[in-house]
Parts: structure tokens; C-alpha cells; sequence
């Protein structure tokens, strides 16, 4: 999925410059590829966002462009929270011209034209004539115009399986997941959370229209491009306005708007059956859901006790019902967390329907309230863990685990979540569900699985598919039987050929699976 500050920035540059998007997920380059690639196609400045899991790599990145003589402005959670780190008033070396601190909505266009002039400043902040931070209103939000831009780079849908997709008599040539988003900021303020210190503790919403619009341009963009088009709502909570977010998909339905999309919602905020039935109705497929931990003292260790982990089962199986999936993140490393805690964990889940969980350690990002804690604790041992990225490894002393003992119960849950026997035990309890639910679900679990099984080239696909065959197999007949059917039904014929009985006058036809 493409990052949406790049297209949101690309929209608000000034018209006369040029704005060339590199993606190095889709892309990848040495650092020497993307220098020459930046004075081959004259590049007079270089935008860079990074979260803090990114940031080392980002100012490698950052270092040889600006050793090749092209400026660096640096943006995003990290350099708004540690700038002097960024500028090299710390002691460490400088990684960028200039920085964008905070959202940049209005900043950049100043940053591109001061560039531009040769008169780049050092810091760029949203501030207003008396100093105080200002938040970008998202009312006159700016048109991204989806329909026109090149996505070639985030096509989901590889060459082979194009032509596997057109075999099977679906004219499917690209399938996009496209980020909107409908609102900033978020109220809860749990300790170990960025969000609420970037984009503040009020939330700013678009218009509805502007989204429905942003949503009929992507629905256009898919039938123009003969394929398939999703859109990831990357509001850090949906439906924070419960009222709102059920006006938004009233209207998308309205309007013949509806999509494929996923969302992130609390758990708290899934109770409610009406929100519940649009979500559905609306082409919500995905509901990602920070769950964090079975432990309500845990919970409310972090400022997350609004979660109620006796409501989870009710919400799964109230999604599960209107056929849309949980993405169920979990976080191990809690102060309250114990020897076995993933097993604990698991043990729960299987008694769930079927969903995706995610699982990592608790991590102190900085100026978050819980680095701040750790530090006055004398718990951190890594205090510039970003800097020396290793996933999945503490960067603080836990109280009930040591750190070698939390990355085993993150790798145990990994291992026992996605095992071959884990995705075909998660299969047979949907079998009854339509092709496109099963399909869904098995490739979603086999690309969740490369979150800590990283699996990047053939030989590792073909190996994971090997130990999954029975599991594939299994889905791919039962399409199959499924959609040979539903084409005899269409036709009057059953399986064999034969002609088929119309019931009580009702000519029998197509399932729809």
C-alpha cells in the first residue's frame, strides 16, 4: 500500500515544479541506485518521512544524497519529536538541510518555494502569528487525483497471477489498496502512543462529500484499469464519532461509493450493532483492532482500560457474522505480563473466530509517556534504540519476563498463529463461507505470516505454498467446484451437463459466490 503523505504533498507542491515519488518498499535501490537516480532525473530537493522504526535507514539514505550535493528536507513523527537529532545539535552527525516538524500540509508548499529560491530554512513548523502550534483544518481538503496517477509500482496483482485471474474468466489487471484518510487525531492518549502527541488529543474531520468524491474517483480509476480497487481508511480510530463515521457511510452507500475497505477501530467502539451493519453494508471487509493485551491490569497500565477484553469475543463474532475480519494486535512485554503469556493468549484466540492476530513487544518510542516513564524508572536499555533497530527485541528491562523471554513468547505466538495446521484449522471453520471469503483469508494469513517470517524472494513463496498445499488445495477446489456451478446453474445445466428442473416455476440461477 502506497504511504498517502507522499500523493498528499505531491497535490499541494506548486504547480510549476515537478514531483518525482520513489516508494523503496516497491522500489528497492542501494543507497548509490538512489543517488544516481535523483542527479539523473535533476532532483533539486529530496522530501523524506520516516517513522522511528525507519529513521536509521532514513538517514543513511539522507547522508549520501547530501554527500552528492542535493538538499534534504526530513519529516514525520521522529525528527518533529527529535529534531536536534536530525540537525546534529546532539552530538551526532547532521542528516538534513531542513525539517518539517508537525503536519506539513501548510508548511511544504513555503519549504518548496524557499528551496527554490536558495533561501531554505533550518525548521519549519505549523505555527500561528503568536507562536502557538496550528492544526490544518481537513474541511478544504486537497483533491488527490487517484484517477490519473501513475500506481504501476503498487499494483498487488503479480504478471502470472494476472493471467491466472483472466484464465478463471475475471478481468482483473490491477488491484490497488489506496489510503484516504477521513480524519486526525485521537483522545485516548495511551502511554505508548505517537499519535495523540502529533496530531493532538481534538479530532479534525473531513467532509463527507470530499470522501465519497475521493472514493467515486477510485471506483472510476479500477474500471478504467480493468481491475480491482480497496481503500485503507488510516484514520488511527474510524470511528472515534461513532454519529460521524455512520453519517460518512450512510452517505458512501448513497452515492454508489461502496469499496473493499479496512479500517482501525477500538474494540470498545465495535458494540454498536448499527455501526456495526453499515460497516458491512458499506464494503468493509477488514477491522484492524488494537486489543494489546487479555489483561485488564495491563490495560490499564498503558492508559488503555477503555478496552474490555470480555467484550472481544462478542465484537469478533458480531464482525465475523457480516463476514468481516479482525486483524487483532497484540503486545507482549506489559509490566504485568508472565512466563506463557503467548500460549495464554493463543489459547484464547482459538476460541474466537477465525482472525489475523498480530503480535509484537512493547516499545518506547520517544516523547511518548511511556518512554518518559521508563527513563525516570532506569529501565531503558536502549535509550536510542531507533538508531540500532532490531525487530522484535526490547529496548527496556521488563518486570515479570526478561527480554530474551519476551521475544520467545512473540516468536511462540508468531510460529503457533500461522503454522500450516493454524491457517487449515482457521479454513475448516469457514468452509460453509463463500470462495472470495476463503481466498481472502488463506492470503491474507500467508502474507501476514511475512510480517516476521520475511518472505522475499520465489524460492521462499514456493516453499511456504509447499507446506500450505494442503490448505491451498483445499480452497482452490472448492472455488473451483463453486464457480464451474454457479456458470451450469447460469446456463440451465447442472454438473454432468444435464438440463436443470426450474422449482416451482423459479428458474434456478447463479449463487453469487
Amino acid at each position: 500500500m502506497p504511504h498517502l503523505w507522499m500523493f498528499l504533498l505531491q497535490t499541494l507542491t506548486p504547480k510549476e515544479h515537478e514531483v518525482v515519488l520513489v516508494d523503496g518498499n516497491t522500489q528497492p535501490m542501494s543507497d548509490a541506485e538512489l543517488v544516481q537516480f535523483a542527479l539523473d532525473q535533476q532532483i533539486g530537493l529530496v522530501g523524506i518521512g520516516a517513522m522511528t522504526r525507519m529513521i536509521a535507514k532514513a538517514y543513511r539514505v539522507a547522508d549520501a544524497l547530501r554527500a552528492a550535493g542535493i538538499r534534504v528536507v526530513m519529516g514525520g513523527p521522529h525528527v518533529t519529536e527529535i529534531p536536534d537529532e536530525a540537525l546534529g545539535r546532539d552530538g551526532g552527525p547532521r542528516h538534513a538541510d531542513a525539517l518539517a516538524l508537525g503536519e506539513a500540509d501548510e508548511t511544504w508548499p513555503r519549504i518548496v518555494e524557499d528551496a527554490a529560491r536558495g533561501e531554505l530554512k533550518e525548521i519549519y513548523a505549523p505555527i500561528d502569528a503568536s507562536g502557538k502550534e496550528r492544526k490544518p483544518a481537513l474541511r478544504d481538503y486537497p483533491q488527490i487525483p487517484w484517477d490519473t496517477l501513475d500506481l504501476r509500482q503498487f499494483n498487488r496483482i503479480p504478471g502470472f497471477f494476472g493471467s491466472l485471474i483472466r484464465r478463471l474468466g475475471y478481468e482483473w489487471e490491477t488491484f490497488h489498496i489506496i489510503p484516504i484518510e477521513s480524519g486526525r487525531g485521537c483522545p485516548y492518549g495511551c502511554e505508548f502512543c505517537t499519535v495523540t502527541g502529533f496530531f493532538g488529543d481534538s479530532i479534525r474531520f473531513r467532509s463527507n462529500q470530499s470522501i465519497v468524491d475521493e472514493m467515486l474517483r477510485i471506483k472510476r480509476r479500477a474500471v478504467q484499469s480493468r481491475g480491482k480497487a480497496a481503500v485503507f481508511f488510516v484514520d488511527d480510530n474510524f470511528a472515534i464519532n461513532a454519529k460521524r463515521t455512520k453519517s460518512l457511510l450512510r452517505d458512501i452507500i448513497a452515492a454508489g461509493a461502496e469499496l473493499s475497505w479496512v479500517g482501525q477501530i477500538s474494540a470498545n467502539l465495535l458494540r454498536d450493532e448499527e455501526l456495526l451493519d453499515l460497516i458491512a453494508a458499506s464494503g468493509g471487509k477488514w477491522i484492524f483492532i488494537g486489543m494489546e493485551s487479555l489483561d485488564p491490569a495491563n490495560l490499564k497500565s498503558v492508559n488503555k482500560n477503555f478496552n474490555r477484553p470480555a467484550d472481544y469475543e462478542g465484537v469478533l463474532r458480531n464482525l465475523a457474522r457480516r463476514q468481516v475480519y479482525a486483524i487483532c494486535s497484540f503486545i507482549f512485554g506489559l509490566d504485568n505480563d508472565t512466563p506463557g503469556v503467548a500460549e495464554r493468549t493463543l489459547s484464547q484466540i482459538r476460541q474466537w473466530p477465525p482472525v489475523l492476530p498480530v503480535f509484537g513487544q512493547i516499545t518506547p518510542f520517544p516523547a511518548t509517556p511511556l518512554y518518559a516513564r521508563l527513563e525516570r524508572e532506569g529501565r531503558l536499555t536502549r535509550p536510542k534504540h531507533w538508531l540500532e533497530f532490531a525487530p522484535f527485541r526490547m529496548a527496556h528491562t521488563p518486570l515479570k519476563l526478561t527480554i530474551a523471554e519476551v521475544q520467545q513468547e512473540v516468536l511462540y505466538a508468531w510460529e503457533h498463529s500461522y503454522s500450516p495446521a493454524a491457517i487449515e484449522r482457521a479454513l475448516e471453520e469457514i468452509d460453509g463461507e463463500p470462495a472470495a471469503y476463503k481466498i481472502s483469508h488463506l492470503m491474507a494469513r500467508l502474507f501476514f505470516r511475512g510480517i516476521y517470517f520475511p518472505q522475499k524472494d520465489t524460492r521462499k513463496w514456493l516453499a511456504l505454498a509447499f507446506r500450505n498445499r494442503r490448505s491451498i488445495f483445499r480452497v482452490v477446489k472448492s472455488s473451483i467446484t463453486r464457480w464451474h456451478g454457479s456458470q451450469d446453474r447460469a446456463s440451465g445445466r447442472d454438473f454432468n451437463g444435464s438440463p436443470v428442473p426450474s422449482v416451482a416455476g423459479v428458474e434456478t440461477g447463479a449463487t453469487g459466490d
